[in-house]
C-alpha cells in the first residue's frame, strides 16, 4: 500500500513539471513550428483587438456595444416574426447592452485560452503544470488589460471582468482540449477502418 502511494505521488509530482515534449523526425518539427507560428500570428492580432477595445474612451465604448447590440436585437425580433415598437427596442437594447458587453469580454478570452492552449501543447508535454501556464497567462493578460483601461478617460478597472476574462480562458481551454480529443478520435477510427 505504502509502495503504491509514493508511486502515485511521484508520479504527479512527476506530472506537474512542464516537460518539453521530444519531436523524433524533421517532419513532425517543421508541422510544430507552422502551427505555432499560425496560432502566434492570430493570438497577436487578438492582442491587438482586445488592447485597441480597451483604449476606447467610455463614449466610443459605450456607442460600440449599444450599436452591437441593436444589431442583436434586431437579428433576434426579425427571427422569432414579433412586431416590436422603437420604444420596447429601445427599451430591450438598455436591457441587454451590458449582458452582451459581458458575453463579449467571455468569447475574446475563450479564444486567447483556445489560442495559448493550441499553442503551448505544441512543444510541452500535457501536465498540470501547463494547463496552470496557460490559465496564468490569461488572467495576466486580462490583469494587465484591466489595467491598461484604468488609464483610458471614462473607463475603469474591475476585478469582476478579470474574473470573467480568466473563466473565458479556462472556457477556451476546455474547448480546445475537447477538441483535440474528438480530433485524435476521429483520427484513430479512420485508421481502423483502413486496416480492415
Amino acid at each position: 500500500m505504502r509502495q503504491e502511494l509514493r508511486f502515485i505521488r511521484r508520479s504527479m509530482k512527476r506530472e506537474s513539471k512542464l516537460k518539453p515534449k521530444f519531436i523524433a523526425n524533421e517532419h513532425e518539427k517543421r508541422k510544430k513550428r507552422l502551427i505555432t507560428f499560425v496560432t502566434g500570428i492570430l493570438l497577436s492580432l487578438l492582442y491587438v483587438a482586445i488592447f485597441g477595445f480597451s483604449a476606447q474612451d467610455a463614449d466610443e465604448s459605450g456607442g460600440l456595444s449599444r450599436e452591437v447590440t441593436e444589431k442583436c436585437v434586431e437579428t433576434v425580433t426579425e427571427l422569432s416574426g414579433k412586431k416590436v415598437s422603437a420604444s420596447e427596442k429601445d427599451r430591450l437594447v438598455d436591457r441587454f447592452e451590458k449582458p452582451v458587453r459581458k458575453m463579449a469580454h467571455f468569447t475574446e478570452y475563450t479564444a486567447m485560452g483556445m489560442l495559448v492552449c493550441i499553442w503551448l501543447a505544441q512543444w510541452y508535454e500535457k501536465s498540470r503544470a501547463r494547463f496552470r501556464l496557460n490559465i496564468g497567462w490569461v488572467f495576466v493578460s486580462a490583469a494587465f488589460d484591466e489595467c491598461h483601461q484604468y488609464f483610458v478617460p471614462g473607463r475603469y478597472a474591475s476585478v469582476w471582468d478579470v474574473l470573467l476574462d480568466t473563466a473565458g480562458g479556462v472556457f477556451g481551454v476546455c474547448l480546445a482540449a475537447l477538441g483535440c480529443r474528438l480530433f485524435f478520435q476521429i483520427n484513430r477510427i479512420s485508421l481502423r477502418r483502413k486496416d480492415i
